[in-house]
């Protein structure tokens, strides 16, 4: 018995199994609670969700709100409606057509809204998509509508749109003579070249087609590198659509090889400090937005529960901690600044937040208004080659690399960040959007509208005071004031820097006055037992029912008038 014994323990410490239980701890313990901390959780529930949508009656009363604030909401949607068509019959249609032919559009159209108000506002209120023209910080329709435009092309229009018209013709006419040879380089990437390795203290440069190709990159030479398997990646952050780093639900295999962990945690740190099988760290700092939170849609605000909790020091703080533990670990750290990179310093987010990473990859802005990827590192991050190990490489090209019209572009870019204008640009800008963002919001709280917005530059989340069913309508009310968010609804708004005092002025003015009108149209109605809480615990029951096959809503029962709030009754009434 004692040899079985001795030789069970021998056996277990060959196998290292009580550091493997202790590490699996540590690591379950890094994870933050939500199902976002989880995504093969998530991925299983997302395939096992029901679908369902709401009937008539319901749509306007998931809240159980009483008559006379559902018949103000018929005929506020009526209106919109028939404002919508009314004002772009030519821009409605086109836009219906590529929703038949372009399977990307019609994904956008049905996830602007929680699903199970999508079959009625679809119907309702399409969402024109076609766009003509531009002009400063406005675009416009097929019919000739003018509208600000908060959706910032995704975060590619960092200084206005007629900055990048000039920078493409300009890109043209110096890459005309070249036309399209590629493999060979234009003379203009030498420059470009000198000024990436400046701006983003690196040694050396690769150029790619998009953001996500140069997270595949930046991940790829990690791994070639430190001989290890894994990504960790954080709670809620985005990465781009590549399945090596996009974990959870939109994945449709399990990215096995991802640890996503708690951002700004202790656990964490104790995992990449404990695990010998990580590769690198990849950090989206436009998390310090709402750290562990999923970017902000409303498709899936079912409340009021989105948040924006933006601290700067506590960031930077957390990037100098990751900064440590990978220095000591011999972990890539990378900086994904595709989205944020020029937005927020010239030298990107290693300058605003002054710390330094080993890769850093950029995208969008970059590449002066034509499609682009960067990733710049330290030479022996980027090296892909072994002189000792000839055949041992790391591959990776692309057929329109360093393309003449895009490096072209993209040097216009670079000089003109260099230009004085540009550098006074930086020196206020957080002052000078979060002031933007406190006179808003100090309009909104003196109207007495539950909407505030918190801003990261010129980033802005849209946050609201009460809890509700219908916020998520407020992206259609802004649409009718002549404001269009993306296609993501009010979740973020993207604005150019070159947006003027006057241009914000107008823009504040409109979104209030949208704000006024869906208060004017109950939307925002509400009552004491209308809590987070109990709108989520609906929606459970509703699913479970769904996913039983019973009927999903009940026979409504209006409460008296009375138990709505004074302040919002007295606003509906308008």
């Amino acid at each position: 018995m004692s040899k079985l014994v001795s030789g069970l323990l021998k056996a277990l410490r060959r196998l290292n199994l009580p550091f493997r239980i202790r590490d699996r701890w540590w690591l379950s313990r890094a994870k933050h609670r939500s199902l976002a901390g989880h995504p093969f959780t998530a991925l299983t529930l997302s395939r096992l969700m029901p679908g369902y949508s709401y009937d008539e009656d319901h749509f306007y009363a998931a809240d159980n709100a009483p008559d006379d604030v559902v018949s103000r909401r018929r005929r506020g949607l009526a209106r919109l409606r028939d404002q919508f068509q009314t004002r772009a019959p030519r821009t409605l249609a086109a836009s219906a057509t590529l929703r038949e032919g372009i399977s990307d559009a019609d994904f956008v159209n049905a996830y602007r809204v929680p699903f199970q108000f999508r079959d009625i506002v679809q119907k309702a209120l399409p969402v024109p998509t076609v766009v003509e023209k531009t002009e400063g910080s406005r675009v416009c329709d097929l019919d000739g509508n003018w509208s600000y435009d908060l959706g910032g092309s995704y975060g590619v229009n960092v200084f206005g749109v007629e900055f990048y018209k000039e920078n493409i013709d300009r890109a043209v006419e110096r890459a005309r003579d070249v036309g399209l040879v590629l493999g060979t380089y234009h003379p203009v990437v030498v420059d470009n070249v000198a000024r990436l390795k400046a701006i983003s203290g690196m040694d050396e440069v690769t150029f790619h087609m998009s953001g996500t190709e140069a997270v595949m990159q930046a991940v790829r030479l990690a791994r070639y590198h430190t001989g290890r398997s894994h990504v960790v990646r954080f709670c809620g952050a985005y990465h781009g659509w590549w399945d090596g780093v996009q974990a959870g639900p939109g994945n449709p295999r399990p990215a096995r090889e991802v640890y996503t962990l708690e951002e700004m945690g202790a656990n964490t740190l104790r995992v990449l400090r404990t695990r010998t099988d990580i590769a690198c760290v990849l950090v989206n700092p436009i998390q310090a937005m709402h750290p562990n939170g999923s970017p902000p849609s409303d498709s899936t605000l079912v409340s009021n529960d989105r948040s924006f909790r933006y601290d700067r020091a506590a960031y930077t703080a957390w990037l100098n901690q990751l900064r440590e533990v990978c220095t000591e670990r011999g972990i890539a750290l990378i900086f994904d600044e595709v989205f944020l990179g020029f937005r927020l310093a010239r030298g990107g987010v290693q300058e605003y937040f002054g710390v330094k990473a080993d890769i850093v990859t950029y995208g969008k802005t970059l590449g002066g208004g034509f499609p682009v990827g960067v990733v710049c590192g330290r030479h022996d991050w980027m090296r892909r080659y072994r002189p000792e190990a000839p055949a041992d490489v790391c591959f990776a090209r692309g057929t329109f690399n360093a393309h003449p019209y895009v490096m072209t572009a993209m040097n216009e870019f670079l000089q003109h960040i260099e230009l004085p204008e540009a550098r006074a640009m930086y020196t206020n800008l957080d002052a000078t959007w979060e002031g933007r963002a406190a006179d808003l919001n100090t309009r909104l709280e003196r109207a007495g509208y539950p909407v505030r917005v918190g801003a990261f530059t010129a980033i802005w989340s849209t946050t609201y005071t009460q809890p509700g069913r219908y916020h998520w309508m407020f992206q259609y009310y802004l649409r009718a004031a002549g404001i269009m968010p993306a296609w993501i609804g009010t979740g973020r708004f993207i604005f150019s820097h070159a947006t003027t005092d006057a241009e914000f002025e107008d823009i504040a003015r409109r979104l209030v006055s949208a704000a006024e009108a869906m208060a004017a149209d109950g939307w925002w109605w509400t009552n004491a037992e209308l809590t987070t809480q109990e709108i989520k615990r609906t929606v459970a029951r509703e699913l479970l029912r769904a996913l039983l096959g019973r009927p999903v809503t009940q026979p409504r029962l209006a409460p008296p008038v009375e138990a709505q709030q004074p302040e919002i009754a007295a606003r509906s009434s308008r």
